[in-house]
């Protein structure tokens, strides 16, 4: 469902929805309250003070889906949806910029730099590659049609228009993008070039209240190729080789974890083999992984498609 809402410095406005209502959804059977401020106050009784910013209209503009003004006292509407502006703080700029690759009606594929998130996540609202090139560029329809992590680096693209979004994002949804990422890592003194390339596959799964995933047992969900290149120099007096990782499907943190179960975890990574919990504004051992092609047949012209990364990893 589209927001009534028009995004606010680049920052979409909050969707929640109600409990009750007749349509399936995971509130469905919960009490409805009397409210809409009984309901928030329910729900994030933390955000007392907030709640006269977000029912006021030059504030956060609550309204329910079909863009009418809500107020506090408002009954609530059972399953209904809402939606409202927050107030996101300032946040300390990560200072690095984004690339523009290429841009046209519909797509703008930009090079994504390493520390800056894809999109809106925790502590980064503003400082995120959505947010920022929304007000950069004053295209408030900017959205990622897909993800990559914080710490890595490449080829991100983003739907211009909202009425072609939905073929490009079916395109990630039935894995029909070709991806290719660059790696560094360190080479143990056991290392065998004839041991790849390696075709990885297991069950990776994320525990709740941690950074990480890990792989477990149980069917396979996580399938990842990868081949070794060529020294490209050293770290600390070790070895470092290049290797060329294909992610044939999209879990988290795959590429990371297939490295490290190969033996050469990816170089500058802070969660694996351990998580360090690194300062996020700590700049100083970015991880060497980098989404350097994307290809596909393009839904609307059937032309084949394909984008490179300008990023150069370095040891």
């Amino acid at each position: 469902m589209r927001s009534p809402l028009r995004p606010r410095e680049g920052i979409s406005a909050t969707r929640l929805r109600a409990p009750g209502g007749n349509q399936t959804h995971s509130r469905q059977h919960e009490p409805v309250p009397a409210t809409v401020r009984d309901w928030l106050l329910a729900d994030f009784p933390d955000s007392r003070e907030e709640l006269d910013y977000i029912a006021d209209p030059a504030g956060g503009g609550l309204v329910d889906e079909n863009g009418r003004p809500v107020t506090l006292e408002t009954p609530v509407t059972p399953g209904g949806f809402y939606f409202f502006h927050r107030i996101v703080p300032p946040e300390a700029r990560v200072p690095f910029d984004v690339t523009v690759v290429h841009e046209d009606e519909h797509l703008l594929v930009v090079d994504k730099p390493h520390f800056l998130a894809s999109t809106p996540n925790g502590r980064f609202v503003r400082e995120c590659v959505v947010t920022r090139l929304r007000v950069e560029r004053d295209e408030p329809d900017l959205v990622a049609i897909h993800r990559l992590d914080r710490v890595t680096a490449g080829l991100l693209i983003l739907s211009r228009n909202p009425g072609t979004r939905g073929a490009y994002q079916r395109l990630f949804q039935d894995r029909k993008v070709d991806k290719t990422y660059e790696a560094l890592a360190i080479l143990p003194g056991d290392f065998d070039p004839a041991a790849f390339p390696r075709e990885c596959e297991s069950r990776i799964e994320k525990d709740k209240g941690t950074r990480g995933v890990r792989e477990v047992d149980g069917p396979i969900n996580a399938r990842s190729r990868i081949e070794f290149s060529h020294v490209v120099g050293t770290y600390e007096g070790d070895p470092v080789g290049r290797f060329v990782l294909t992610p044939h499907t999209g879990k988290t943190h795959q590429l990371r974890v297939h490295m490290l179960g190969a033996g050469v975890p990816i170089l500058g990574d802070p969660v694996y083999p351990h998580d360090l919990d690194q300062d996020p504004y700590d700049f100083s051992h970015p991880l060497r992984l980098c989404a350097v092609e994307l290809g596909f047949r393009d839904p609307l012209s059937g032309e084949e498609r394909r984008f490179t990364s300008g990023i150069k990893l370095k040891v």
